[in-house]
C-alpha cells in the first residue's frame, strides 16, 4: 500500500475522501494509482482529518513512507478506437481497469481543429474559462500506457472530464465571456460534440435497457454519431477561408485585422463570389434559402450535396486569381475576362467649369 492509499484508507475509502473534499472519486482514484497526492490538496485533507477526528500527520503525505516494493504502474489502453467527429477521428480508449479515456493530445486536436500548439492545460488556464471549469480539472490528467507508443509518455483524461471541458467552453461562449475568435471556435466545436452526444447518449441508454444493443449492427451507433455531429456542424462550417480575407485586405489596403474586417467586404463577396456563381446554384439558393441576415449567411443554407462544393471551388479560384493582382480593379477586370463579361463604358456630359458657371 502506497502513501496515498494509506491516507485514503484512513478516511474510509476513495468515495468517502472525495466527498469530504467535494471532488470526484476519479481524482482520488488517480492519487491511489500514482501513490502521490498533489501538494495543493494537503491543507484541505489535513482540515478534513481534523474535522473527522482522523489521525494524520503532514509527513504521511511523502511518497518515501510508502512500502519499498510499491511500484506505480500506469493503466494500459487495452481497447483502442476512433470516434468519428465531423471530418476528424478522435482517438479513444478503454483501459484495462474499465475506464473510458481520451488522450490529452487527441482532445486538444479536436478542440482546436488540429491547429493548436502546446498542451491542453495552457488553453484551460485562460482567465475567462476558470469560472466554468471544475476546480480539480488539473488533477484529471493521468499517465496511461499505449503499447504502440514507446519512449514517450502519454497522458489521458476520463471521458467525463473531457465532457466537463467541452461544457465549460460551451457555457463560456453562451455567456459572452470568451474574448478571442480562436476561443469561440473551440467553443463551437465543443458545443457540436455535446449536442451530438446528448442525442446518441439517450439512444444508447434506450438500446441498453431494451436489449437492442445486442441486435443492432456493431457500427450502428458510430454511424449515428457521425450523422449527428455533421448535422450540428453544418451551421458552423468555415466555408470562407482566411486566405480570401487576406487577399481582400491586401488589394484594398486594409490596415486592420481580418477578424475586424470592414462591412464593405460583404459587397465584394456579393460581387465576386455570389455574382459569378453558377446560375443554377444561385437559382437554387434564392428559391430555397431565407433572406441573409446576421448569423445566417447564404453559404450556411446551400445544400451540401449540390451547391456547397461549387461554392468552395469558386472561392478558391477567386483566391488564386487575387494573388496575381495588384489591386481590386485588376481583380475585377480579370474576373470579367475569365467569365466572358463585356466591358461597358458610359459617357457623361458635364457643364463647363469657369466664370459664370456653377
Amino acid at each position: 500500500m502506497n502513501a496515498a492509499q494509506r491516507i485514503i484508507a484512513k478516511f474510509g475509502g476513495q468515495s468517502a475522501l472525495a466527498s469530504n473534499l467535494s471532488t470526484k472519486q476519479s481524482t482520488v482514484q488517480y492519487w491511489a494509482k500514482t501513490g502521490n497526492i498533489p501538494a495543493k490538496w494537503h491543507a484541505e485533507i489535513m482540515k478534513a482529518a481534523v474535522d473527522r477526528g482522523v489521525s494524520l500527520s503532514p509527513a504521511e503525505f511523502s511518497p518515501i513512507t510508502a512500502a519499498p516494493d510499491a511500484t506505480v504502474v500506469s493503466p494500459v489502453a487495452q481497447w483502442p478506437g476512433l470516434l468519428p467527429v465531423a471530418e476528424q477521428e478522435l482517438p479513444v480508449y478503454v483501459l484495462d481497469d474499465g475506464r473510458s479515456v481520451i488522450t490529452r493530445t487527441g482532445a486538444l486536436n479536436f478542440l482546436t481543429g488540429g491547429r493548436g500548439g502546446g498542451n491542453l492545460e495552457s488553453y484551460l488556464r485562460v482567465r475567462v474559462l476558470q469560472p466554468f471549469l471544475p476546480p480539480d480539472i488539473d488533477d484529471q490528467f493521468f499517465d496511461i500506457t499505449i503499447r504502440e507508443v514507446v519512449n514517450k509518455g502519454v497522458q489521458a483524461m476520463s471521458a467525463s472530464a473531457f465532457i466537463d471541458i467541452c461544457s465549460a467552453y460551451s457555457r463560456a461562449r453562451d455567456t459572452g465571456a470568451l474574448e478571442s475568435e480562436s476561443q469561440v471556435a473551440m467553443a463551437v466545436r465543443a458545443s457540436m460534440l455535446l449536442a451530438a452526444f446528448a442525442k446518441t447518449g439517450i439512444e444508447a441508454a434506450i438500446h441498453e435497457v431494451t436489449g437492442y444493443q445486442f441486435e443492432r449492427a456493431p457500427d450502428a451507433l458510430r454511424t449515428k454519431l457521425k450523422l449527428y455531429i455533421e448535422e450540428e456542424m453544418r451551421p458552423w462550417e468555415k466555408t470562407f477561408p482566411d486566405e480570401l480575407w487576406i487577399q481582400f485586405g491586401r488589394l484594398t489596403n486594409w490596415k486592420g485585422t481580418i477578424n475586424s474586417r470592414p462591412k464593405y467586404w460583404g459587397k465584394l463577396v456579393n460581387e465576386l463570389i455570389y455574382g459569378y456563381l453558377d446560375p443554377d446554384v444561385m437559382k437554387w439558393l434564392k428559391e430555397n434559402a431565407p433572406t441573409p441576415r446576421h448569423g445566417q449567411n447564404y453559404h450556411q443554407w446551400i445544400s451540401g450535396q449540390f451547391g456547397l462544393k461549387r461554392l468552395v471551388e469558386h472561392i478558391w479560384m477567386v483566391i488564386g486569381m487575387a494573388t496575381a493582382c495588384r489591386d481590386m480593379t485588376e481583380l475585377r477586370q480579370r474576373m470579367a475576362e475569365r467569365f466572358g463579361r463585356e466591358k461597358v463604358q458610359f459617357t457623361l456630359y458635364l457643364p463647363p467649369i469657369g466664370p459664370g458657371y456653377r
